[in-house]
């Protein structure tokens, strides 16, 4: 959640490569909201496909009294907080929006944020040559629904049950670690806890290029949120979106350099952690978020269905109101 797998040419530079993660987009942002009485909280982990949202957080793009930006260490934490009432809204995967509307939390999609096309994967010992080896082995999984939606594929496509391995709930922030102290001999993971493992020697034996339109990472918003009153700010963080993608697609120095630190990688390395993504500008939002019925809608249904069948929803998604593309710019600057 992939057609993006595979290196970038070596005559691609940098600037091209981010070039064709998405369209150039850039918009405005908007007057003051009037009757806002505290900012939005929106919030994030460390994922390539939220790098606007901390960019624009270290530019000072985003108006805080709009806006609050709450750095968290994984998507666990983040429903959390969305559960809790502690925050308004979350970057999180598609499954991770649906298993929280079944659970009661009502929420609907304004943006995709990326699409995974081999940016998720399994890595494994290198002498764990083959998914059927995988029997018996202690796999690191995050406890949420896209590391166990991946989970599933990779066990089908294996041919084995989740009772022929031995799985360890882990986030990828803990998984080098416990790579390192040899606790795991595979791992379900993401940048930039994979660029980590890799090149502690871990090997890819299985990533999300090989389910395509499954695992969207997108803006949920709680639906307290969607009215009038905060209209113009969630406007404003969608626009401000658009505005830091076009600063990391033409000035990837500049960003990169700013987004280091939250990566924990070297300015250099930041760029390869958006390999196997797509980032869809303005248009594509606009292409997956509307029409009849919309893009994403479908794979919201087919995604919905492979997770009832995993065990992670009871019965078939409710669609109804998931979705609200009222909240993209009109036009791209």
């Amino acid at each position: 959640m992939d057609t993006r797998a595979g290196h970038t040419p070596t005559w691609l530079n940098r600037r091209r490569f981010l070039q064709q993660l998405g369209g150039l987009v850039m918009a405005p942002l908007l007057p003051a909201c009037a009757g806002l009485t505290h900012p939005i909280t929106i919030a994030a982990h460390v994922w390539p496909g939220y790098a606007p949202l901390y960019l624009a957080q270290s530019l000072g793009w985003l108006n805080p009294t709009w806006v609050r930006l709450v750095k968290d260490s994984s998507a666990t934490e983040s429903m959390a907080l969305l559960r809790q009432g502690r925050v308004d809204a979350a970057a999180l995967t598609l499954d991770e929006v649906l298993r929280m509307r079944e659970a009661g939390v009502p929420l609907a999609v304004i943006l995709i944020y990326d699409i995974s096309a081999g940016a998720d994967m399994l890595l494994a010992r290198p002498y764990v040559t083959s998914l059927a080896d995988l029997k018996g082995r202690r796999i690191a999984v995050e406890e949420s629904a896209v590391g166990v939606l991946m989970l599933h594929h990779v066990l089908e496509a294996a041919g084995l049950s989740r009772d022929e391995i031995e799985v360890v709930p882990l986030p990828p922030a803990q998984q080098v670690a416990a790579w390192q102290e040899n606790r795991i001999e595979a791992a379900i993971t993401y940048e930039p806890a994979s660029s980590r493992m890799k090149a502690l020697g871990a090997v890819r034996l299985f990533d999300s290029s090989r389910i395509p339109d499954t695992i969207f990472d997108v803006l949920a918003v709680h639906d307290d949120v969607l009215d009038v009153r905060h209209g113009r700010a969630l406007r404003h963080l969608v626009a401000t979106h658009f505005k830091a993608l076009h600063h990391l697609q033409t000035n990837p120095e500049d960003a990169t350099y700013r987004l280091a630190p939250d990566f924990h990688l070297p300015p250099d390395q930041v760029l390869d952690s958006f390999r196997g993504m797509l980032l869809p500008d303005l248009d594509n939002n606009r292409r997956l978020l509307t029409g009849q019925p919309p893009a994403l809608l479908t794979a919201a249904l087919k995604v919905g269905t492979v997770m009832q069948k995993a065990g992670l929803l009871e019965r078939p998604p409710a669609l109804d109101g998931l979705i609200r593309a009222d909240y993209l710019p009109r036009e791209a600057a």
